[in-house]
């Protein structure tokens, strides 16, 4: 076969470096933003960020004392390149420019504020701070026992403290305890058991308990040796029968059985629900008072607000970066464009970091431009929603809004996720806004969302010694003119983390 040379004309998608970096841009969070832009910044020294806090130009005056120069927010005019896209010239420097700011600090009162080494290493051990820092359960523990044991004793009580959960609980059995112990400690199976009971006697009552039935038991005798409680005035009669049920009939009480636990333990219904009353003020685990509750916030990046009577969908500001590109740089490598003798390979290597530097802030514009517009289109079609809360949600897809915005579907899915949009009734990802449809009577549709919504707004309002079963909130679903199934019903149910009807059911 002879080979030959032939030219073909032929369409392909290629994904350039830029749209690919736009991208990535798009389906980041906020935070995942923030840390894109530290490491871009850390690999191009041309890029600078203007709403830094801490981001001070530092100078040295002709003095040669420190100042302290304009914030780099305030320097917009002095940018190549900004974020909204806009160039202005370089302003030179006036006479009198070495001169503070009216309202700058001077180079004494910088050091001061910053301190010298020694007055911030005595700052980072100062009272204050370890006075506010929290204790750990372990630690909590150790300190109790300190002054309170001999030495043997105490080593087997922290030996049994390393093996407390989160909760305050002690997994491992004694027989398993005492093998870990070294042979020639020579530990007795009593002197463990009186390691533990010495480990329960310490605060929070309820603490080194091997199972929910020991720690509630030993709070309830607690609660009974402390007269100046408010549990004094229970009678001494329903202490008992509360420790007979947590001791032999914790499970049934947990099921709620209270007919069945009623005939066992042969009592009356107000004595049970004293006894239940009482079991509930206990805490089944004393040791979560000492865990790490510190909140996980989230920042929305998206507020909806009603301006002339519309619901209108605006950008945080706070979460949006300030970029430029370094002008003292940028006017460098201008000067070094005209140099004969530059070296080119230095010079290309200079010109594509400000070429990097641009995509990426124009990048992050559109990126922004892009959320906004999903989200006012995401507004526009969930209205209702925003006057009268979930129980108006309409059905929504993602082509709805991917038709609206004349964007894919997949750009619609990766501005959605990890976004979050602030709205009378809370914060909520974009995706929330987003469901599936359930038919109605009437031949319309009604959103997953709404039918969620009104299913904790009728258990909300039933009566708890005789909640609505399943079956029973699919008819008044259907009565309303929403069809579902009473497997659809106890599947919205779960999703919002409402027990079963049993688990509803209270004396």
């Amino acid at each position: 076969m002879k080979p030959s040379l032939q030219f073909r004309v032929s369409q392909h998608l290629a994904l350039t470096p830029q749209l690919q970096q736009s991208i990535r841009l798009l389906q980041l969070s906020t935070l995942e933003l923030n840390q894109e832009l530290e490491q871009a910044m850390a690999d191009n020294p041309l890029l600078e960020r203007d709403d830094d806090p801490l981001a001070l130009a530092m100078r040295v005056k002709p003095d040669g004392s420190i100042a302290a120069d304009v914030p780099l927010s305030t320097q917009e005019s002095a940018t190549g390149d900004s974020l909204n896209g806009h160039d202005a010239p370089a302003q030179s420097d006036a006479p009198g420019a070495a001169d503070d700011p009216p309202g700058m600090l001077d180079g004494n009162s910088l050091i001061e504020w910053r301190g010298t080494g020694e007055a911030a290493e005595e700052d980072e051990t100062s009272p204050l701070n370890w006075a506010g820092t929290r204790l750990s359960l372990r630690e909590h523990l150790r300190a109790q026992i300190a002054c309170q044991a001999s030495s043997r004793d105490r080593a087997l009580v922290e030996l049994l403290i390393e093996a407390l959960d989160e909760d305050g609980y002690l997994h491992p059995t004694l027989e398993e305890m005492l093998a870990v112990c070294p042979e020639e400690a020579a530990v007795e199976p009593e002197e463990l058991l009186t390691a533990l009971r010495l480990l329960q006697s310490l605060e929070p009552t309820g603490i080194g308990a091997r199972d929910a039935a020991e720690c509630l038991l030993l709070q309830l005798q607690a609660l009974q040796r402390t007269p100046d409680t408010g549990a004094a005035q229970v009678p001494a009669a329903i202490f008992t029968l509360a420790g007979r049920i947590v001791a032999e009939h914790l499970p049934l009480l947990a099921a709620r059985e209270f007919s069945k636990l009623r005939k066992i333990v042969d009592c009356t219904d107000e004595e049970l629900r004293a006894a239940h009353r009482l079991i509930r003020t206990l805490n089944p685990r004393p040791g979560t008072a000492f865990a790490d509750t510190r909140a996980d916030y989230i920042v929305a990046d998206v507020f909806v607000r009603k301006v002339k009577g519309r619901w209108t969908a605006l950008l945080n500001p706070d979460v949006m970066p300030r970029l430029r590109v370094n002008q003292s740089f940028a006017d460098v490598l201008k000067k070094d464009r005209t140099k004969q003798n530059a070296d080119p390979a230095e010079r290309g290597k200079w010109t594509t970091r400000v070429q990097e530097a641009r995509w990426l802030i124009r990048n992050i514009q559109q990126r922004f431009e892009t959320i906004l517009r999903v989200s006012q289109a995401i507004v526009d079609r969930q209205h209702n929603f925003f006057t009268h809360g979930a129980i108006a949600m309409r059905p929504l897809v993602l082509r709805e809004i991917a038709d609206t915005v004349e964007l894919h579907e997949s750009t619609i899915s990766r501005v959605t996720s990890h976004k979050y949009m602030a709205t009378p009734y809370g914060i909520f990802e974009l995706k929330y806004f987003f469901g599936s449809h359930v038919a109605t009577e009437t031949g319309g549709a009604a959103s997953s969302t709404a039918i969620r919504a009104l299913i904790k707004q009728l258990i909300g309002a039933e009566d708890n010694r005789n909640p609505l079963s399943d079956s029973k909130l699919a008819e008044l679903l259907g009565e309303q003119g929403i069809v579902v199934a009473r497997r659809t019903v106890a599947k919205y149910r779960e999703a919002i983390k409402i027990p079963a009807v049993a688990l509803r059911k209270s004396l």
